[in-house]
Order: C-alpha cells, then structure tokens, then sequence
C-alpha cells in the first residue's frame, strides 16, 4: 500500500463517513494519485444506457486504462478488491465496450482495481492492481464426477 497525500481523512474514528461520501471521497484520491503517476484522465464515472459504467477512463502513455475505485473505511472488512466480482466486471466491460465502440479505432487497454484505504485521521493508502482482470473471462468449467465414482 502507498501513501498519497500527507493529508488526512476529513474524519476521526469516532464518526465514520457515510458510504456515499467513502465511494466519492475514493474516487477523488484515485484520480489525483494516478494523475501523480503519470496518467491523463479522460473521463470520470462514464456511464452508458446499456448498464455499463467505469469509473476513471485515463491513459498511461499508448495504454488506455479502464479504473475500477474500490475503497473502506476499515481493513478488517478485507482488501476492496473482492467487490469487484463477476456482475461488477461485466459492467466494467460493457462501459469499456462502449468507449472503445466510440472511439472507432484499436488501442492497447487493460482493466485496474485501484483500493483507497481510507482511515481516520490519515493518509489515504492506495494499492493499484494493474491488469486485475482482463476483456473476455471464460466461466469456471464444471466439475463432472467419473462414472467410476458413481
């Protein structure tokens, strides 16, 4: 986990944030420290008609970077990132889909997770997870039992 800023979170342990306001506050040191890394942000909370939605278009030099912000309050709650499950992936690439459709062209791209740890009366941490998951996902295959177990 890196460190951002040497700002704190606007709050102490005794009144955490609502969750609207976690997600939002996320989003905001996402943008800032990937802009610190380097990145162009094209686009914040894209949403299309169809259900897709990403939440920070950028560029990292020739790459195209579709963000997904996940961020708590409280690591024992467990790392953000196992919320970024199979139904929240295809919204990321039906949101991608649609960006890429717009842009009418091939470019390189790869998906991110990026968790913001967001603790009372500290620094934001940030841990990026470059190529966290990938455009086509091919489903667990079935397990079938032999007929020799039966």
């Amino acid at each position: 986990m890196r460190l951002l800023h040497k700002w704190n979170c606007p709050w102490d342990s005794d009144s955490p944030p609502p969750r609207a306001f976690t997600g939002r506050y996320g989003e905001l040191v996402a943008a800032s420290w990937l802009r610190a890394h380097g990145h162009r942000i094209l686009y914040r909370n894209f949403r299309i008609g169809s259900g897709g939605e990403v939440d920070i278009v950028s560029r990292a030099g020739d790459t195209l970077v579709f963000t997904e912000v996940k961020s708590t309050t409280s690591p024992a709650s467990g790392t953000p990132a196992r919320m970024v499950d199979h139904t929240k992936r295809e919204l990321i690439r039906r949101g991608a889909r649609n960006w890429l459709r717009m842009l009418g062209r091939e470019v390189p791209y790869r998906f991110d997770i990026i968790e913001i740890y967001l603790l009372p009366a500290r620094p934001p941490g940030v841990n990026l997870m470059q190529n966290a998951f990938h455009m086509h996902e091919h489903p667990p295959m079935a397990h079938t039992i032999p007929n020799s177990a039966r």
